[in-house]
């Protein structure tokens, strides 16, 4: 009688937590109804079909490389076995990448290099990994990296206009806007992401180095915490660098984020780095990236030199002779002593040895 084993492929599991998962709904919701607004109200400059043609690039791009993934990984697909809503709930990061990138860049008429931009926000997710608790996790802001590496491979594409979003609104309405995203974005990050430490962080740094910048260069003051109205710089601060997939969870750990994306981006402007704000989040996210792999080295030989110790200890407690005497037979033990196996000369029975005495054995030896 024969029995086959069937390898069976290790399951996908979930992609988030459901807290995640929720957060990411709402940021997709957001930034879709934004851009209707954008298209319908407010003033994108963007042809109204290219959102369209970012969505299905970055859609295509996602399920191509998930399954690429997969395969590689020996388990199933992530967007598989929850039906439409799993697939749906699989592509808002996908989503909100595209969006964002179309959004906030302005390359012309140039529809392939925004669509570059969408490929390489969407790759990086899959190029730029480090371990993260035992998985390799994505350390690049997606959507961030895929803007910044547009404004650096073409000099002449900008970043979106400021009164891109509040075009067509006066007579006061153009606060509203910024308003609507603050509280809207606050609500959000504060009971989902659960980054405030590293909003405020952000916003204390950036309101700081432009003091410092204002005391040691002689820049302007107010015209440099004036970005801080901007639509721009509240969907950034909301939206952007708030991704709870590439920045830290715990407290400390999200203020030393925000506030070296702030001093980053002072660095940057004090050397006139123009959009420097994208640029700072790419450096901090690189280093942290770096931060992680060493952590992780450094993790694996400390687990492999605490291996190799307790194997040498296993080694001289084996290599030390049998005895069958134990308790008060133990050496150094009278002639006299009994001793339940019968042993009646000294020392016949030698002492055990503990793990302390193995491992002064060893500090000898060496």
């Amino acid at each position: 009688m024969s029995a086959t084993l069937t390898a069976v492929p290790a399951p996908a599991g979930p992609r988030h937590n459901p807290k995640v998962v929720t957060a990411l709904r709402r940021f997709a919701i957001s930034i879709s109804v934004l851009n209707v607004f954008g298209y319908t109200v407010l003033g994108f400059e963007q042809p109204w079909t290219w959102p369209f043609i970012a969505l299905a690039t970055s859609y295509t791009l996602e399920i191509l490389l998930e399954m690429l993934g997969a395969h590689s990984e020996g388990r199933d697909p992530r967007f598989r076995g929850g039906g439409i809503k799993g697939l749906v709930e699989f592509l808002f990061p996908a989503h909100i990448t595209a969006l964002a990138v179309n959004m906030l860049t302005y390359v012309n008429d140039r529809v392939w290099v925004m669509v570059f931009g969408v490929i390489v926000a969407v790759g990086t997710k899959w190029v730029l990994r480090a371990p993260v608790k035992g998985r390799m996790r994505h350390f690049m802001n997606p959507s961030n990296f895929g803007i910044a590496v547009i404004l650096v491979l073409f000099p002449w594409a900008s970043i979106a206009p400021p009164y891109h979003f509040t075009e067509y609104l006066d007579g006061g309405f153009d606060w509203l806007v910024p308003a609507i995203i603050i509280s809207l974005g606050t609500l959000l990050n504060a009971k989902l992401t659960e980054r405030m430490w590293l909003i405020l962080a952000w916003v204390g740094g950036y309101a700081l180095q432009a003091i410092v910048r204002g005391l040691i260069f002689d820049t302007s003051i107010p015209a440099a915490l004036a970005m801080m109205t901007g639509v721009a710089f509240v969907l950034f601060t909301n939206y952007m660098i708030t991704d709870p997939g590439t920045t830290p969870s715990s407290k400390w750990g999200q203020i030393a984020f925000g506030g070296s994306v702030a001093a980053m981006y002072g660095v940057l402007t004090a050397l006139h780095v123009v959009y420097g704000i994208f640029f700072a989040t790419a450096l901090v996210c690189a280093i942290r990236g770096a931060f992680l792999w060493s952590a992780d080295v450094v993790a694996k030989r400390r687990a492999a030199e605490a291996a190799q110790k307790s194997e040498a200890v296993t080694a001289v407690l084996s290599a030390e002779p049998a005895c069958g005497c134990t308790g008060e037979c133990a050496c150094p033990a009278p002639a006299a002593a009994a001793c339940p196996n019968g042993c009646t000369e000294a020392c016949a029975c030698p002492a055990p040895v503990s793990e302390k005495t193995a491992h002064d054995k060893i500090a000898v030896a060496a």
